[in-house]
């Protein structure tokens, strides 16, 4: 199969050029017009597939659920906003609730499914921090230790490929030493760390940051705090909710400006409220939350924002109109920036030759025409 068009996003810049698909992966990039296409899409913007490294469920379902058909649902749905990878986000619960919420991820991955790619597990907590804890339940965060993680990557099969902790609470940084080792990204969220602790916690090989700004210590002209170390540590990766509502839009450049174009990674941080109407209410972590009319989640209790309901197409629109920010910069972070995080830019990330036939075609309005995963059209 060939699709082609005037705009393919290809070495940082929309080039006039038809895609070969075979089997799943792309086997030739050509001139426009100098081979027959089965889809012209003219005008229309062909880039790579959006990956979403943090988000915890949609169309009324979470990955604490431990649900099957669920998990298969979201996968089979989320093509919808140009999503072709994801990793299911767990949220700080009960040693029995995570086991089988990562227990189920695996036997779905290992399974049939249609749709997105279930690129594996983001254990969020429940290695968290009391104090920037957000909607996550005080009473399962615990300390970290290498054993009862052991005991979670088992029962997961060994597909947790990131984890969200507060470092600081790892003496010695020994489970980040042994995440590291086994190929597990380390990412700093809902903590309390200093500057200081941060800088010691990259120096022992966490290399991302979780929600940049939401969920960890502020920033002040004396005491950095992680949003300091996130503006400081140029190499660190950094996820960022790019709703407008969790950060606004002076925010969001704030950040992209300053991090560049290749470790920001936008993030959806969805709950199963994703694809609902304004109103609903859910359980998530055993809190009562309830969408508000911008798509934002809140905890009932508080008010307090707690998740979003962000489709990645509508996040790219708010970083480009909206932020300001420029494309190379925005389209990097839901594409090549996030594989790169978790280990695989070979595959995934960007449009060349070898590499895997993830594609969404996008409107002018950043409304997705198609999605192909690994060259299946999916709309």
């Amino acid at each position: 199969m060939r699709i082609q068009s005037k705009k393919v996003w290809i070495a940082d810049q929309f080039t006039e050029a038809v895609i070969e698909i075979q089997e799943g992966k792309i086997t030739g990039i050509f001139p426009y017009g100098s081979k027959p296409a089965d889809m012209d899409y003219g005008n229309l913007r062909i880039v790579p597939g959006f990956l979403d490294i943090h988000c915890h469920g949609a169309y009324e379902f979470d990955t604490n659920d431990a649900n099957e058909e669920g998990l298969r649902r979201w996968a089979k749905n989320i093509v919808s906003e140009g999503v072709t990878g994801f990793l299911a986000t767990t949220i700080t619960q009960s040693e029995e609730v995570l086991t089988a919420a990562v227990a189920n991820v695996a036997k779905v991955m290992e399974g049939k499914y249609d749709g997105a790619e279930i690129l594996g597990i983001h254990f969020e907590g429940p290695y968290l921090d009391m104090k920037y804890k957000g909607a996550q339940p005080e009473q399962y965060i615990v300390k970290p230790t290498i054993e009862q993680f052991c005991h979670y990557q088992e029962a997961a099969k060994g597909h947790i490929r990131y984890i969200t902790m507060a470092t600081e609470t790892d003496e010695d940084f020994a489970l980040t030493h042994y995440l590291t080792e086994h190929g597990v990204t380390v990412s700093i969220g809902h903590s309390a760390a200093t500057y200081e602790q941060a800088v010691m916690a990259y120096a022992n090989g966490a290399r991302s940051m979780t929600h940049v700004y939401n969920g960890m210590s502020p920033f002040n002209h004396r005491a950095n705090g992680l949003v300091g170390a996130a503006y400081r540590i140029r190499t660190m990766y950094g996820e960022i909710i790019c709703d407008g509502c969790h950060s606004t839009p002076a925010a969001l450049n704030n950040y992209f400006m300053c991090k560049g174009p290749d470790y920001a990674i936008m993030v959806s941080d969805a709950l199963m409220a994703k694809g609902t109407p304004v109103g609903s209410h859910y359980l998530f972590g055993g809190n009562e939350i309830e969408i508000y009319p911008d798509g934002s989640a809140h905890l009932v209790d508080s008010g307090k924002l707690a998740g979003s309901t962000l489709r990645l197409n509508q996040g790219l629109r708010i970083l480009v109109e909206e932020a300001m920010v420029p494309f190379n910069y925005a389209i990097n972070s839901c594409t090549v920036n996030p594989a790169r995080c978790i280990g695989i830019a070979d595959r995934k990330g960007t449009i060349g030759v070898g590499m895997d036939a993830d594609l969404v075609v996008l409107e002018k309005d950043y409304n997705v025409r198609q999605t192909y995963c690994m060259g299946k059209p999916q709309l």
